[in-house]
């Protein structure tokens, strides 16, 4: 991790295009964050976006923008993900899901820093540094023809290879004393939690498939459910939603691995505001909309029994 940190300033003064390579839950967006935050851009946008939870219909105008008609339902010029982050950084997660056309046209954003909207004939130039992340193996992808490999080889300008959590437990005591000040903070806790030993002998102990993103969900849930003064034990940290198998498991913690009841209190807490809703809960608006309707939830109705309780 010492030399991963010192790769991310290394290339945090380069406007070079990053990829960071990783499995599920070990921290890609947190290295494409640090990235930025080192780099001149930390007062430009930063816009992640998740290449897979975009239908292919959409990806297009998504991240190059549209123009007013260009298609069905477009009654507005709108920007895409690229132009709203022009003079920072675009962070692509799972790059790998990319149709081939907007494979194409991101390689053309590459090589010449400009873009072009969804029936417009006017090239737009814009200063957008890109980093992306998957978890795919994209050289088979390149053989299978399903990833253009110009594409590949002009995204893996500087490459940053994530460990899984299972092969440096010795971060897990580390990361434990950061989730417990950040996530108590967060959830406005009348005092700071604290960890028993036994409990983080479990911790240390486990595999965690998930990484650190499986960590920060039990954390997350246990914290919920604890009761003032919150004593973390292996119980509470271990009888939670965030020990799914893999398969069950999402790439957007830490909506993830938390309860409906959860999702409620940020919502409330976010005066029933999805976008704010999202940012408390680190992950897409899409993401917030996609739980609500997974859990039977109707927004309009629950602010409305929440304001007459």
């Amino acid at each position: 991790m010492q030399q991963i940190y010192r790769l991310i300033e290394d290339v945090s003064g380069h406007p070079v295009t990053v990829l960071i390579r990783g499995e599920h839950g070990t921290g890609k967006e947190l290295v494409a964050r640090a990235i930025h935050e080192a780099s001149a851009r930390r007062n430009e946008p930063f816009i992640a976006v998740n290449c897979a939870a975009i239908p292919l219909d959409l990806i297009e105008s998504e991240l190059f923008g549209h123009e007013k008609g260009a298609f069905t339902g477009a009654q507005t010029t709108q920007k895409g993900k690229i132009e709203e982050a022009d003079r920072g950084t675009l962070f692509l997660d799972e790059i790998g899901e990319l149709s081939p056309a907007a494979q194409a046209k991101l390689l053309r954003f590459l090589q010449g820093k400009v873009v072009m909207r969804l029936g417009s004939a006017r090239e737009t130039p814009v200063d957008t540094r890109v980093v992306a992340a998957t978890n795919k193996d994209l050289e088979r992808a390149v053989e299978e023809g399903t990833f253009r490999a110009d594409l590949y080889y002009r995204i893996k300008v500087v490459q940053i290879l994530l460990p899984p959590l299972r092969d440096r437990k010795e971060d897990i005591p580390l990361l434990a004393a950061h989730f417990i000040e950040r996530l108590g903070e967060e959830l406005n806790l009348p005092a700071k939690p604290v960890l028993t030993d036994e409990a983080l002998h479990r911790l240390q102990a486990a595999d965690w498939p998930g990484n650190v993103r499986q960590m920060e969900n039990a954390f997350y849930s246990a914290l919920v459910r604890s009761r003032s003064p919150q004593l973390l034990d292996e119980t509470l940290l271990f009888d939670s939603e965030a020990w799914n198998s893999p398969a069950e498991m999402e790439d957007e913690a830490p909506l993830d691995a938390i309860s409906k009841e959860l999702l409620l209190k940020i919502l409330k807490e976010s005066s029933w505001d999805t976008a704010k809703a999202a940012e408390t809960l680190k992950v897409s608006r899409g993401t917030v909309y996609y739980k609500l309707k997974k859990y039977g939830i109707n927004l309009r109705e629950a602010a409305k029994r929440s304001a007459n309780m």
